[in-house]
């Protein structure tokens, strides 16, 4: 039979879909990224915020069009499991994320002419990142509890994998050619904290990753502020293979919103750590997260966060609109801002990190950027690279080059930047 694996969401959402296809492979299924050959559909839902939910179950409804055995799971369905069992009949397995331990059991229920065997395995992944890219998870779940997000309700408790297990999976990661390694979870900078300190944190984790000389590259993602330690911000400063990018999602800078979300720290801190940042890595790109129309959020609120934004001179910012889930304490919340409001003031964010992207992006030219080639374009007969500057999820912009000779992807090269636009950099190969 063959099998085809639909995963929507997050890079986190990503790593339990490779689990999952390499659970199905082993019990003799041919993979397929093309649904209409396959026998089998499995769909690894996200439930994050409305627009996720509602993409998810689009996707549902165009792929039960198809008749095939259909298999949903993931984020959406441990909200939302019985509801959707009510109203996609189209769908023969709803699995939840809690289920996943058993997931084998109950694909059994509708595939009957197979034994079923296995677990999930966080070693046993089937990789469908580019050949050199590839996400190790470190942890699982969320202890923050914001008001606004569903993701402890979804995940459960923060939950830290052993270093000993993610050395293994990087090893093995290394083994199938990766050069690029890119550390997730729900809170990155909580690592180890959950654990007995033998294991140690993320600083201890990444000195042992760095061990590992084939990853010319190891990038952090989702650093919660008031986690970043002085010792990781010198690490990442030092040590030329940890890429110098501070993902840190702030959410707002008004520390009357910030208390409301029951975010850590205030505006001062966060000026502070921007600043020292700045200061301890010279080179250092800095992406944040914003969300609009909190509940309660004044004029004067949006203000300060404008202001902020304009200070901190962010390299990449991308915003959200506040969307109210159900399960939240700030679903409940008096004064929800209404919606034309917040796509007001997201338009006004934006306007204004496009002004701040266009003067970052003009500080590049003439630099040379070292990374990976992406892919080639033929219409315009240019290729793409990833370097220090951009991250592997495709929101930052992208680095545009020109070359004399063919490359391949995944090839390490050098560019030298000499152009851009709002988003985009523009560059030509340093031939050596």
């Amino acid at each position: 039979m063959k099998l085809s694996l639909v995963s929507l969401g997050c890079a986190k959402n990503l790593v339990d879909s490779e689990m999952i296809l390499s659970l199905m492979r082993k019990n003799d299924f041919i993979l397929t990224t093309e649904v209409e050959e396959a026998d089998v559909i499995i769909v690894n839902t996200c439930g994050f915020i409305d627009s996720s939910k509602q993409e998810s179950i689009n996707k549902i409804i165009e792929l039960g069009q198809l008749n095939k055995i259909l298999i949903v799971c993931g984020c959406l369905v441990k909200r939302y499991k019985e509801q959707l069992e009510k109203e996609l009949p189209e769908v023969d397995l709803f699995i939840s994320i809690d289920e996943y331990p058993i997931m084998a059991e109950l694909i059994q229920k509708v595939i009957k002419n197979r034994e079923f065997k296995g677990c999930l395995d966080l070693s046993e992944r089937v990789l469908s990142t580019e050949p050199y890219t590839a996400y190790l998870k470190i942890s699982d779940g969320c202890n923050n509890c914001c008001t606004y997000c569903a993701i402890p309700l979804i995940r459960g408790p923060f939950k830290s994998v052993e270093m000993k297990e993610l050395i293994k999976q990087a090893n093995i990661i290394k083994d199938q050619g990766v050069k690029e390694l890119v550390v997730i979870s729900q809170d990155t900078t909580r690592y180890g904290s959950d654990l007995d300190k033998s294991n140690g944190d993320i600083v201890s984790l990444l000195k042992e990753l760095l061990k590992i000389k084939e990853f010319a590259y190891i990038r952090l993602l989702y650093l919660y502020p008031d986690e970043i330690s002085d010792e990781l911000i010198e690490l990442i400063g030092k040590e030329e293979r940890l890429t110098p990018y501070f993902d840190i999602p702030i959410q707002h800078a008004s520390s009357k919103v910030l208390n409301a979300m029951n975010r850590r720290g205030d505006k001062v801190f966060l000026l502070n750590l921007f600043n020292k940042i700045k200061k301890k890595v010279p080179n250092a790109i800095l992406r944040t997260t914003l969300i609009v129309g909190f509940p309660g959020e004044t004029e004067e609120d949006f203000n300060e966060l404008k202001e902020f934004v304009k200070e901190v001179k962010f390299n990449h910012l991308g915003t959200f609109t506040y969307s109210r889930e159900e399960g939240t304490k700030s679903y409940d919340y008096e004064n929800q801002v209404p919606e034309e409001i917040k796509i007001q003031r997201y338009n006004e964010i934006m306007k204004i990190q496009k002004h701040v992207s266009l003067i970052h992006n003009r500080k590049q030219v003439n630099k040379i950027h070292k990374g990976i080639v992406l892919d080639y374009d033929y219409p315009s007969d240019t290729y793409t690279l990833r370097s220090f500057w951009n991250s592997p999820d495709n929101i930052d912009g992208e680095i545009i080059f020109t070359s004399n000779k063919s490359l391949e992807e995944g090839q390490e090269v050098e560019v030298l930047i000499t152009g851009y636009d709002h988003y985009n950099l523009y560059g030509e190969l340093i031939e050596k």
